[in-house]
């Protein structure tokens, strides 16, 4: 039971420090693609690392199924926030100074929304009269 509860405590006390070191990541960091990274991964696995402390230290409780669904939806939309956070910032500021190959130029080509105000429209396209 001690060794239990003493490994609780450090996945806690690690997720913390993760938490922390994103938390400072997102207000010192430059741009927005660094804060985004900082703000998913170690906060994600810093969470993680706090709910399965938790999940040790309430085995055999019925709050411990709670916690376990915790863990699976931040597994599954931690990614889809950060892509979505990453395609809109590329979509909203000038990242040719922070990418050093620009692999999303030819799809933001084509999904260029025309009915949006001062948007070009798609080649090959005639622009809306």
């Amino acid at each position: 039971m001690m060794a239990l509860d003493v490994i609780a405590a450090a996945l806690v006390l690690a997720g913390s420090v993760l938490a922390l070191t994103a938390a400072i990541g997102v207000v010192r960091f430059p741009d927005t693609l660094a804060r985004m990274h900082s703000a998913t991964k170690p906060q994600v696995l810093g969470l993680i690392l706090v709910l399965v402390g938790a999940l040790i230290r309430l085995r055999g409780s019925h709050d411990a199924g709670m916690v376990t669904v915790s863990i699976i939806f931040t597994l599954i939309t931690a990614p889809v926030v950060a892509h979505r956070v990453g395609r809109l910032a590329y979509q909203e500021q000038d990242m040719t100074e922070v990418l050093a190959v620009d692999e999303l130029v030819e799809l933001t080509d084509e999904d260029q929304d025309v009915s949006r105000p001062g948007a070009a429209p798609p080649p090959g396209n005639p622009s809306p009269r």
